[in-house]
């Protein structure tokens, strides 16, 4: 049923979290200033946008001890880059659930951290603690290219990638699974081949979660979810957290690009509602990783996807699970698992 309630009053009451935003790297502007990233502290303020995961992106190089080494180092100095942010009056660093929901009580920002490409472990798992110690909530176990874990979405020729390298999760992915659910870390399958995301969903004592990802039914693209794969979400209790990429939202138009808006993004929203139910659904931007949709450019213009679901007969209590409340709900479960629960 809609609610009676104005979208600014509705958007401004909600716990609003955007599950994936890129940092710049290696410059990597502060985002406690005004930036020309789409997603800063003002620009958050201006928009409603109460808490951010910023992610740590390792882009896929090759397989080898040197470039593991490098892309160790770079995913423990993104981190921390991303911390030294927390430092502010008005900015908490949020590492857990409870840390999540306790910014409803106050006007503080939150920023969460999380590692986009389980390449930066190289093949030693205990880098996966050391992630977690600087406050991680979630690796995604690929990018675009297989990595030593598991199969990705889109496989890199460049690297001499075939069409799988594994047959879905490998054994060191397999262990990776296995330490992350020991550590509370989400395991974020957005970017795995479809053989691995099933399997990880099979694998993983804690639900999983896609946090960029849109339905591959509405727009046949690899790296969306098809109905499958949102079903095995559902059965175990996953997440799907539908994202703002133009490319992955709707096609090309007649002059070959994406004009996708909110009103699409919307529409990939209620087709997973629809399959999945409101529990397995959330929202996220991938800005500053190429997302982003007419409506919904940057962190300050937040509040048009809160009207627009308005407008699609979501209420208050929908809008908040969408925003956040699915996202604590898989957050509160890893760190159930990691507690022996």
């Amino acid at each position: 049923m809609t609610d009676s309630l104005p979208a600014t009053t509705v958007h401004a009451a909600t716990l609003t979290l955007d599950t994936h935003v890129d940092i710049p790297w290696p410059d990597t502007p502060d985002p406690r200033d005004a930036t020309e990233r789409c997603v800063d502290f003002p620009k958050m303020r201006a928009g409603g946008l109460r808490a951010v995961v910023f992610a740590a992106y390792l882009p896929q190089g090759p397989r080898t001890p040197e470039q593991h080494a490098q892309a160790t180092l770079r995913a423990e100095a993104m981190l921390r880059v991303i911390r030294s942010t927390g430092a502010g009056a008005d900015c908490r660093i949020v590492t857990r659930a409870a840390e999540l929901e306790a910014l409803a009580g106050n006007r503080n920002l939150g920023v969460l951290l999380a590692v986009e490409n389980g390449y930066g472990m190289g093949e030693d798992l205990s880098r996966l603690a050391l992630w977690r110690g600087l406050g991680a909530c979630y690796v995604t176990i690929t990018h675009n290219g297989h990595n030593a874990l598991a199969d990705a979405a889109i496989p890199r020729p460049d690297l001499g990638d075939g069409p799988s390298l594994h047959g879905g999760l490998s054994e060191l992915g397999r262990a990776a699974i296995a330490e992350m659910n020991a550590l509370g870390l989400m395991v974020d399958v957005s970017h795995s081949a479809k053989s691995t995301m099933m399997q990880a969903v099979e694998l993983s004592r804690a639900p999983v979660v896609a946090t960029h990802a849109c339905c591959r039914t509405l727009r046949d693209h690899p790296r969306n979810l098809d109905d499958e794969q949102m079903d095995a979400l559902r059965a175990s209790g996953g997440l799907m957290q539908i994202t703002a990429v133009g490319g992955f939202l709707r096609g090309p138009g007649a002059d070959g690009k994406v004009h996708a808006t909110v009103a699409d993004m919307a529409d990939h929203v209620d087709y997973a509602v629809d399959r999945m139910g409101i529990a397995h659904v959330g929202l996220s931007s991938d800005f500053d990783g190429g997302g982003g949709v007419t409506g919904w450019m940057h962190a300050g213009e937040s509040a048009g996807l809160t009207a627009e679901l308005l407008r699609r007969g979501y209420d208050a209590q929908a809008i908040a699970l969408l925003w956040s409340g699915n996202f604590l709900r898989v957050m509160r479960a890893a760190e159930a698992v990691a507690a022996g629960g």
